[in-house]
């Protein structure tokens, strides 16, 4: 696991300046062809901490009726996944901010329920890529703070945050985004009544507990040596990014609904944050998001960090109303 420490932080950017060369990383990546990569220079790639598979993604999991579930705190956050035709599912973040990936399969359709504590990105993917269904896990490596997957058919790894193969085979193939969103246990659960959550996986690990405390109050990212973001922003605030814009948090909670560029982005209180208190249900309140075309249909989105907004959409374009 990773800790959110000083010492730890600079343990692992020695690390990674000193292993930041394919043939290092040769021994552990037997399978993976370096020679195809859109990384402009391996400096970029730091070590986490973990070795591969250390943080242990989910393959298969099980599920509870959501009546039966007694552990989850209201406020802590889910991911919701409502696949059209399908019962909803909750996937909490108790176990997503420990294995980071959930690979399932939702009505024939192979997803990766994908997420990465340092930059608070949040993603679903469809699992298929050119007609081969792909699993992921997780390399260890980051990017811009962000986790890197590797998909275990090539050993290609993959950008979280984009969705974007970078290294292997499968660089420069894309992974389809799927809508869903982060939301309050209790938001989940009075929608969704006969729905399904993920049950606790079968590891020795504190699920409920926040292996990152204060890290979202912080003053700078953790192993991150890029440019903090323009117009004063904070670099751990959370923005909404829809593709390449992104609203901050705070302005989209100050209207409570911001219509623009074809989109409606609505906020209400009731989610903790998972990356505040030791207990992730008792973090402070950040609401939950959701993101709706102007017909009301859900659409794809991310609520990052804003340093990782900028780091991997640096001419992305900043909503900041008047």
């Amino acid at each position: 696991m990773r800790h959110f420490t000083l010492a730890a932080a600079l343990w692992a950017g020695l690390a990674a300046a000193a292993a930041a060369n394919p043939d290092f990383w040769k021994h552990e990546w037997p399978k993976t062809d370096f020679s195809r990569t859109s990384v402009t220079s391996w400096t970029e790639i730091m070590s986490g901490g973990p070795p591969k598979d250390g943080i242990p993604a989910i393959t298969g999991p099980a599920f509870i009726p959501v009546s039966e579930e007694t552990r989850l705190d209201d406020r802590e956050p889910v991911m919701a996944l409502e696949l059209p035709g399908e019962t909803p599912r909750a996937y909490p973040v108790r176990y997503l901010i420990w294995h980071e990936i959930v690979n399932d399969e939702v009505g024939g359709v192979p997803v990766a329920v994908t997420y990465c504590p340092l930059c608070n990105s949040a993603l679903v993917f469809d699992r298929r890529v050119d007609g081969e269904v792909l699993e992921f896990g997780v390399t260890g490596k980051l990017r811009n703070s962000d986790m890197i997957m590797y998909d275990r058919q090539t050993e290609s790894w993959w950008q979280q945050a984009l969705g974007l193969g970078i290294v292997g085979v499968m660089t420069g193939k894309e992974l389809a985004v799927i809508p869903s969103w982060m939301e309050s246990w209790a938001e989940f659960r009075a929608r969704n009544a006969e729905g399904l959550v993920m049950d606790a996986p079968p590891w020795p690990r504190n699920y409920g507990r926040n292996p990152y405390v204060g890290y979202d109050s912080s003053f700078r990212p953790f192993l991150y040596n890029g440019e903090m973001p323009p117009h004063g922003i904070p670099a751990l605030m959370r923005v909404v990014r829809v593709g390449n814009r992104a609203w901050t948090l705070e302005r989209i909670a100050r209207a409570g609904e911001i219509r623009e560029a074809g989109v409606v982005i609505s906020w209400r209180p009731g989610q903790a944050s998972p990356l505040d208190q030791p207990a992730i249900g008792q973090g402070r309140d950040v609401g939950t998001i959701r993101v709706r075309d102007e017909a009301g249909r859900d659409l794809p989105h991310d609520l990052m960090f804003a340093f990782a907004f900028h780091a991997f959409f640096p001419e992305g374009e900043w909503m900041l109303g008047e």
